[in-house]
Parts: structure tokens; sequence; C-alpha cells
């Protein structure tokens, strides 16, 4: 089960990973928090156009259903409303009825449901930056790590109102975009003559007062990429083809690095890291 905040995201963290996994026969659920109503239109060849700007949660829906058949999983909206990413100093307030204002241990019930109804050994989600500080991302996390432990807890969550009670073994934070593979990649580009678009990326990460993440699994998932950039190309309103999203050749990531990183969070199972599967110590028990 990978939890995310809005639609998109689960196609720009770890989408590889979820493909390489269904190829394997492994069950995968996209649980997407909110409806990306707030979300702006970042394809500047979208930009303007009233039909989106009007429907943006139809049309917003419809590109994840694209992206869920493009990488084979399946998918369920908690329903949450999209809180905006606020700007400005100082900043507003977040929008009455948003998703970051919801109390977390009631809206961790809707994820607890799913938990309990799916029943998946391994979840992934973000850390508790939110990977970025976005505040649905945020909330994200919040609510991840109380259902991840609330889901087997019968009086926190009762099983007449929640489902029968279900404890996931594994809890991964998704840590993709880590310095380590921008820096590789950034110099891989430069070695061969090639312009990079991560410069800016490694100057603004060095005035970050942000602690480094443990990266515990790198998962071997080359084979996958184009299906993750054509899921990620599905959310058209958000992904512009022609943007740095995809100015890496494809031949030199999988060559320079063909993983996607996840940093192990919880783990009721005997495994050793590092990993290069986020179900290592589950199958060696069957």
């Amino acid at each position: 089960m990978c939890v995310h905040a809005h639609p998109d995201d689960e196609s720009s963290k770890g989408a590889a990973t979820m493909a390489k996994y269904v190829s394997e026969g492994v069950d995968v659920l996209v649980v997407t928090c909110t409806g990306g109503e707030r979300g702006s239109i970042l394809n500047p060849k979208l930009q303007g156009d009233a039909y989106i700007e009007e429907h943006i949660h139809e049309v917003r829906a419809r590109e994840m259903d694209e992206a869920r058949q493009i990488l084979g999983v399946k998918q369920e909206w908690l329903g949450f409303v999209d809180s905006g990413l606020p700007e400005g100093d100082p900043m507003p307030p977040l929008p009455e009825g948003c998703f970051a204002l919801e109390d977390p241990e009631s809206a961790a019930g809707r994820l607890v449901r799913l938990i309990r109804e799916f029943r998946p050994q391994v979840v992934t989600t973000y850390d508790e930056n939110g990977g970025y500080p976005h505040p649905d991302h945020i909330m994200t996390h919040t609510i991840s790590m109380i259902a991840f432990d609330g889901a087997s807890d019968t009086g926190k969550y009762p099983e007449e109102e929640f489902g029968a009670a279900f404890q996931p073994q594994k809890l991964y934070y998704n840590q993709g975009f880590n310095r380590p593979r921008t820096t590789a990649l950034h110099e891989a580009l430069l070695e061969r003559g090639m312009e990079s678009p991560y410069g800016e990326w490694l100057e603004r990460w060095k005035t970050f007062q942000r602690t480094e993440r443990t990266l515990t699994t790198h998962v071997p998932c080359a084979d996958f990429f184009e299906i993750r950039d054509k899921a990620l190309i599905a959310h058209a309103t958000q992904i512009d083809p022609d943007g740095g999203w995809f100015r890496v050749p494809m031949e030199l990531q999988k060559e320079v690095w063909p993983t996607e990183e996840y940093e192990l969070a919880k783990s009721l199972v005997d495994t050793s890291l590092p990993e290069d599967d986020l179900f290592a110590g589950i199958r060696d028990n069957g």
C-alpha cells in the first residue's frame, strides 16, 4: 500500500518500484488522500484552459485513472480536500475544511479501514517533513503513522466500525529525491559534456538546514523507468512532457542510478540493512 497526498504523487515517487512489484504478481494499492483540487496547472500548454480550471477535480481524477492503468495498480481515494500550498510572508491561513486541518486521529480512521480491508504487508508513505513541507504531505505522514499502528488497535478503532484488525509488517518513507542520486546524475551529465538540470537543486540543497536521510533500501527497477515516465505524463495538468523531469537520457539514468530509494521507518520482522527489496524479511518468513 502506497499512501500519497495528491494525484500525480504516486507517479513521481516510487512508481517504477510499484510497476516492478505488479509485474511479479504483487497486489499494489495506491491510496490518494486528496483530490488535488487546489493544485496549480503546471503544464504551460494547458494553462489558461477555462474548462480545465473549472473542472479541475474531475480532470485530475481522470488523469489518476489513466496513470493507475499504466502502472497496473489499484487505487482508492480517502476523500479529503486539498489544502493548497500557502505562499507569502506572513503565510495565509489554510482554507477551512482542508485535509491539513483535519483531526489526525479521526482522519487516520479512513486509512485504518482501508488497511484492514486490503491487508498490506508493506506500507510506504512520506517522512515527517513530507518529502517537502507541503501541509498535505505532512498530514499524509501523520495519518500513515497513526494508521500503521492503529490498524491492529481495536480499542482505538473498533472492529464493528473499521473492520477486522490487521497489522502491516513494514513501513517505509519514500526517499527517491535524495542527494546521492541527484549528485550522481549531475556529475554523469557533466562528464559527458551534457547540460544538467540539477545544478540549482544542488546549490539550494547547500542552504537546507536538514538532516540527511538514511537510505536503507535500494530497489532495482530500471526496467520500469519508461512505465514510470508514462504514468507521470498521464498527469497532464501537472507535468510538462518537455520539462525538467525528462531532461536526463533514459539510458544514462539506467546506467548511473538504476534504483529507487526508501528509508525503513518501522519493521516487525527481522531484516538486514541495506536492503534491495521492500519485502526483505517477509518473503523469508513465508
